[in-house]
């Protein structure tokens, strides 16, 4: 695939991309565009290379879920002294456009899904905001197809136990 190529792939997946980029970043957009345009510049620059093993979208979410690894590794290591990294600030997750209800709703199905594995919510974020199958989450979270049907259905599980709690203690 030639340059010209790949931008042309980058740019119809940017939106979609920068959800799941967003979303491997814990909802920070700052910290989800660095981790973008650090995908796209391994990208760009030959050092993450498609092979057609999959779907363009299953390879890219793979190299930014490695891009935001790695800028989570090193914020990490930058908080104990190793590297002077700055860590930024996440940013407020707002949506004007819909009413107190459905805000409250969301609300709380955030702070459900939060309370899961990290895995789970990957798959979950994959699948349901994505619009991936099982079979491409896998590819993109670098684990095996059965790996990522265990991960899926324990999420919606425990989900659906967290739900129904929650509902209980209202």
């Amino acid at each position: 695939m030639d340059t010209s190529e790949l931008r042309a792939q980058l740019s119809e997946l940017h939106p979609l991309s920068f959800g799941w980029a967003r979303n491997c970043c814990r909802g920070d957009a700052d910290s989800a565009a660095d981790v973008l345009q650090s995908a796209y510049e391994k990208i760009l620059s030959g050092r993450a290379v498609f092979r057609e093993k999959s779907t363009f979208k299953t390879w890219l979410f793979g190299v930014i879920l490695n891009s935001a690894r790695e800028d989570r590794r090193r914020k990490i290591l930058g908080r104990i002294g190793i590297f002077r990294y700055q860590s930024q600030k996440p940013t407020a997750l707002s949506d004007p456009g819909t009413d107190l209800e459905a805000a409250e709703s969301n609300a709380r199905i955030r702070r459900l899904v939060a309370d899961l594995s990290r895995r789970q919510q990957e798959i979950l974020h994959l699948v349901f905001y994505q619009d991936l199958t099982i079979e491409e989450a896998a590819g993109v979270m670098g684990v095996t197809i059965g790996s990522a049907r265990t991960h899926y259905h324990r999420a919606k599980k425990n989900l659906r136990k967290k739900l129904e709690a929650d509902t209980e203690n209202e």
